[in-house]
C-alpha cells in the first residue's frame, strides 16, 4: 500500500498583476511543511516520486518543501495538475472587468462570481477562453492519479492547486459539482490531503490538513488564496 500526499501550493500573490508566484508567507509555509515532514519521518523520509504542474507557484512550493526537508528528488511535470484560469472562468459569465478585490465586500463578490462561473463550466454551459473542457480538466487530474498507481508503491508527493486537488477528491468520492466547488474554495495554502493507494484504486485518508502549522506561533500563517 502506497501513500500519495496532495499538497496545495503556498500562498500566492492574490490581487497582484502576476498571481503565479509565492508570496513571502507562501514560501515560509512551504519550507515549514518540509521541516515538518523531516521531523515526522526523520531519516526514514523517502519519496519515490514528486509530481507538480508547470505553474511557478507549484514548482516554488516543491522547492520550499525540498529545502525544509533536505530532499533531492527528481520532479516530474504533469500539465494536467495546473489550475484552471479563474479570470477566464469569471469572464465567461461576467465579461465586464471586476474591480480589484481589495476590500472584504469585493473579495466576497469575486468568489461569489467564481462559484457561478465554475458551476457553468462544469455543466458545459460555458467554454472559458484558453481552457480545456471540464471533462478534459478532470482527465488531466485523474491521469496523474493513474500514473501514481501504476508506477509507484511507496510515498509520492504531488504539488498542485485547489482546483485539481478538490477534483481528485470529488472524483474519488463521487461528489456533486457544487460540493466539489466548496471543497475547492475551502482548501488552504500548503494544506495536505493524504490518499492510500494500491494498483487498483486510491482511498481518501485525510483532507485539507495543516499539521505543520499546528501551533499558536503559526496561527497567522493559515491562508486561503
Amino acid at each position: 500500500m502506497g501513500t500519495l500526499y496532495l499538497v496545495r501550493h503556498g500562498q500566492a500573490s492574490f490581487g497582484a498583476d502576476d498571481y503565479d508566484n509565492l508570496s513571502e508567507l507562501g514560501r515560509r509555509q512551504s519550507v515549514r511543511l518540509g521541516q515538518y515532514l523531516r521531523q515526522r519521518f526523520g531519516e526514514a523520509l523517502r519519496l519515490d516520486a514528486v509530481l507538480t504542474g508547470t505553474l511557478r507557484r507549484q514548482i516554488q512550493t516543491w522547492e520550499g518543501i525540498a529545502e525544509g526537508a533536505g530532499l533531492d528528488v527528481p520532479r516530474l511535470e504533469w500539465p494536467g495538475l495546473n489550475e484552471y484560469d479563474s479570470h477566464a472562468v469569471i469572464h465567461a459569465i461576467h465579461p465586464e472587468p471586476l474591480p480589484r478585490a481589495d476590500t472584504p465586500e469585493l473579495y466576497r463578490q469575486h468568489f461569489r462570481i467564481l462559484r457561478q462561473g465554475l458551476a457553468a463550466w462544469m455543466r458545459g454551459d460555458t467554454a472559458p477562453r484558453g481552457m480545456p473542457s471540464y471533462r478534459e480538466f478532470v482527465h488531466g487530474v485523474t491521469s496523474a492519479l493513474d500514473h501514481v498507481r501504476t508506477h509507484h508503491a511507496g510515498h509520492v508527493l504531488l504539488v498542485s492547486s485547489g482546483g485539481p486537488i478538490s477534483t481528485a477528491v470529488g472524483h474519488l468520492l463521487g461528489t456533486s459539482p457544487d460540493t466539489t466547488i466548496e471543497l475547492n474554495l475551502r482548501y488552504r495554502n500548503s494544506a495536505v490531503t493524504e490518499l492510500a493507494f494500491n494498483p487498483k484504486r486510491h482511498a481518501l485518508v485525510t483532507y485539507n490538513t495543516l499539521p505543520h502549522l499546528d501551533g499558536a506561533e503559526y496561527a497567522d500563517w493559515v491562508t486561503y488564496a
